[in-house]
């Protein structure tokens, strides 16, 4: 399964840094708010997304 997540949807959920990490985005990197990532299962369940 695959979970996809927005940069505003991170951001709101608080697991922003956890993203950034995840994709070697860096706060110089330019993000757009409606930019999508998508996610493993494990690293949704690594963020918090599943349980």
């Amino acid at each position: 399964m695959k979970i996809i997540i927005t940069q505003k949807e991170a951001v709101d959920k608080g697991i922003w840094t956890e993203i950034m990490g995840m994709f070697a985005v860096t706060k110089e990197d330019e993000v757009w708010q409606n930019e999508e990532f998508i996610l493993t299962e494990e690293q949704a369940r690594q963020v918090g997304l599943l349980r």
